[in-house]
């Protein structure tokens, strides 16, 4: 390959590295064409973009971008897992691959970035156990709204007393 060439696939690394939200270098070894069509086209329903990459550029593009000491796991067969809306969503959706998936080991996610976060391996199963966005924000305003929620039940609570009070209070009168 050209210098001119390698040069430029590393600036388009660089920008996907950039641009992405979060990124997962997975090992893709011992996974057949139909198989790995597949998972590309899972992550693809979800905007994610997976690419088998030269170790050697991907090194030198992270490199480049401040990234240090990621170099032991660009060794052996390497794609990369780009997402640009949600930073956790492709260890999901390689761990529900995975899921359904069970006599395969592979892809196994080697290490990942999300939002400028280096994680390793380990890391990646908290991020799997994670809830989504959308339930993370709903637990969030669930939240936010249960002490409004409690304040407005003692009101009408007391709303409720002091309307029973009160028509007790009548009948008595009317009773006189």
């Amino acid at each position: 390959m050209e210098k001119a060439v390698k040069e430029q696939l590393v600036t388009d690394l660089q920008e996907k590295f950039s641009a992405a939200k979060g990124f997962f270098v997975t090992d893709y070894s011992g996974l057949n064409v139909a198989q790995v069509t597949e998972l590309r086209r899972k992550l693809r329903e979800n905007s994610i973009e997976y690419k088998v990459v030269k170790n050697t550029l991907a090194r030198l593009a992270l490199n480049n971008l401040g990234y240090q000491g990621l170099d032991a796991h660009f060794i052996g067969p390497t794609a990369i897992a780009y997402a640009f809306k949600d930073p956790a969503a492709p260890a999901k959706i390689i761990e529900e691959f995975l899921k359904s998936h069970r006599e395969l080991q592979k892809p196994e996610i080697k290490m990942g970035v999300v939002e400028n976060q280096v994680l390793s391996a380990a890391d990646m199963k908290d991020i799997v156990n994670l809830p989504s966005r959308e339930t993370l924000i709903a637990m969030l305003m669930g939240g936010l709204n249960a002490p409004i929620s409690g304040f407005v039940g003692v009101l009408n609570g007391l709303l409720t007393k002091l309307a029973l009070v009160l028509k007790a209070i009548e009948e008595k009168k009317s009773q006189e």
